[in-house]
């Protein structure tokens, strides 16, 4: 079927994608046969089906006859899912991803693969094989990653929303770099089926999006248990709807918002902790380490400066913000890359040009088949994490560190659900803020810096990895987290995000979109706004 579009969007679109480069595959003049064709799993379209005609009439609107772009490490039937990797640089995916069924099935329609850092991995999507993606705010800097490419394109106004994926951060950190909103569900609140494993136990699809409103929209759309998924599920019934009038504390009419407990963990209290650490450790590789890493958490001062803006924003909205720590955080770091790089060296094992990816035109034997395969489909990047988990896994290393980065993520887990509670308890209250509750939310950083450029403007990709401080610990806790613009410092939009304890998405977009109607999102010079929402 053909999409129908608005006048003047096709050459707007043209115009942008050139400067931006977001796209691996883009089809808005028209859909391939096998586009938007069922996917051949009839339970999955069962589901889907389901999901659609319970959306809230209010949602569908935001999302039906609207197209949607889709990051390529996410199965689209007929489209590529190169993962941006000359692996898989000609694999045309067989069937469709859960969510994008759910979405499809709610009117919405696929007109692209959206670029990547390859197979994930990355803070900038520059480790893409195939493409270079620019920032829609300043064409020399990065849109971020490694959901770049769908971040940019709905900074443009190229799409309404795009699908992306969260590993430790990809969702969220594209999202403040380029002016969008950014939301990592929970662990387990939307299926994985259909996303190209890299570290199974950490990353999920997640949205971005050009309001709230819509963000609520799609989420509501894709969320739920499936039966091709066994780590997901439905929200428990005591967790936060996403409509209706049952919400007691339904901020959608900014006129009666319930007033929330944002507790606010600030880069001054991280970067203390992880220099007490150092201190500790002074003197050996691990010390300097720890201390390299506390100087990369600082931020700029135009990041600094929006951060307590959007502080200051929150509390004069009538929301109580508190202080907060997290201890165990500032090893969050080391143990989210040891987990990663083990669980990607695992995932990745499968692409061995036999099964899947390019072929060598020829080889001695399958292991040099292999070897070959690797060595021309893998980028630098993809090596070095494979590398790193391959040795993290070895016998004699995983008590030393994967088992030591796992008992680092319980704690993080039970540091996050000493001011957050669990969607069992919260409602028993808590000692841990003014009054004896919960906080409904925390209130973080989403990277130490505005989108940066590249060369030697850039950063290092250690102060890269480093900068993933701020966004990792919620995939280490398995938490929902919502990344916004908070202000625009320097011709660059700067985000803030919120995480909330497990299935709390909607209170998270209550509190976001309270705060867009008072302080509206900053677009893109020459953006042009197509979609209605």
């Amino acid at each position: 079927m053909a999409l129908s579009l608005p006048g003047g969007f096709l050459p707007y679109a043209d115009e942008w994608e050139k400067k931006i480069g977001a796209f691996i595959e883009y089809r808005p003049r028209g859909l391939t046969p096998d586009a938007g064709a069922v996917s051949g799993n009839k339970a999955g379209d069962r589901a889907a089906e389901r999901a659609a005609a319970e959306l809230p009439p209010e949602a569908a609107s935001l999302v039906r006859d609207l197209p949607f772009a889709v990051k390529d490490n996410i199965a689209v039937k007929g489209f590529s899912l190169s993962c941006g990797s000359r692996l898989l640089e000609k694999f045309i995916s067989p069937y469709t991803a859960t969510a994008v069924q759910k979405l499809e099935a709610a009117g919405g329609t696929v007109v692209g693969k959206t670029n990547l850092d390859e197979f994930g991995m990355g803070s900038s999507t520059d480790s893409s094989a195939l493409q270079r993606t620019n920032n829609p705010w300043d064409q020399s800097r990065v849109a971020g990653g490694s959901s770049g490419g769908s971040a940019a394109a709905v900074a443009a106004g190229l799409v309404p929303y795009a699908l992306g994926s969260d590993t430790g951060g990809s969702v969220r950190c594209p999202a403040s770099f380029c002016g969008v909103v950014g939301l990592k569900p929970g662990y387990g609140a939307v299926s994985r089926y259909g996303l190209v494993a890299y570290a199974s136990s950490l990353e999920g699809i997640g949205i971005l999006a050009d309001t709230a409103a819509r963000c609520r929209a799609v989420f509501s759309a894709v969320r739920g248990g499936d039966p091709m998924d066994q780590t997901s599920r439905d929200a428990p019934p005591s967790s936060p709807p996403l409509y209706g009038a049952g919400n007691a504390e339904n901020t959608r009419n900014t006129e009666n918002a319930g007033k929330k407990v944002i507790g606010v963990l600030s880069a001054e209290t991280i970067a203390k902790a992880i220099a007490a650490a150092a201190a500790q450790e002074a003197g050996d590789a691990g010390g300097k380490a720890l201390e390299a890493a506390a100087q990369a958490a600082e931020l700029e001062p135009e990041t600094a400066g929006a951060f307590m803006a959007a502080r200051e924003r929150l509390a004069g909205l009538g929301h109580t913000l508190v202080d907060v720590d997290i201890p165990s955080l500032k090893y969050g770091v080391p143990a989210y890359y040891t987990i990663a790089t083990a669980e990607a060296s695992a995932n990745l094992a499968r692409f061995d040009g036999i099964r899947y990816g390019r072929r060598p035109g020829w080889a001695e034997n399958p292991d040099d088949l292999i070897d070959k395969a690797r060595e021309a489909g893998f980028g630098a990047e993809v090596k070095l994490r494979i590398l790193l988990g391959t040795f993290v896994l070895r016998a004699g290393f995983q008590d030393r560190y994967y088992l030591r980065a796992q008992r680092i993520r319980a704690g993080i887990r039970a540091n996050f659900e000493l001011y957050l509670g669990t969607p069992e308890n919260a409602k028993t209250g808590g000692a841990s803020a003014p009054g004896g509750r919960f906080c409904d939310a925390i209130l973080m950083p989403v990277f130490p810096t505005r989108a940066f450029g590249r060369g030697e403007t850039g950063l290092s990709p250690f102060a890269q990895k480093a900068a993933d401080l701020y966004t990792c610990c919620a995939n280490l806790a398995g938490l929902p987290a919502l990344a916004f613009p908070v202000g625009v410092e320097g011709g660059l939009p700067v985000g803030a995000q919120l995480l909330g304890r497990a299935f709390s998405e909607g209170t998270l977009l209550d509190i976001v979109e309270e705060y867009e109607a008072r302080y509206p999102f900053p677009r893109p010079a020459g953006y042009k706004a197509f979609w209605e929402g």
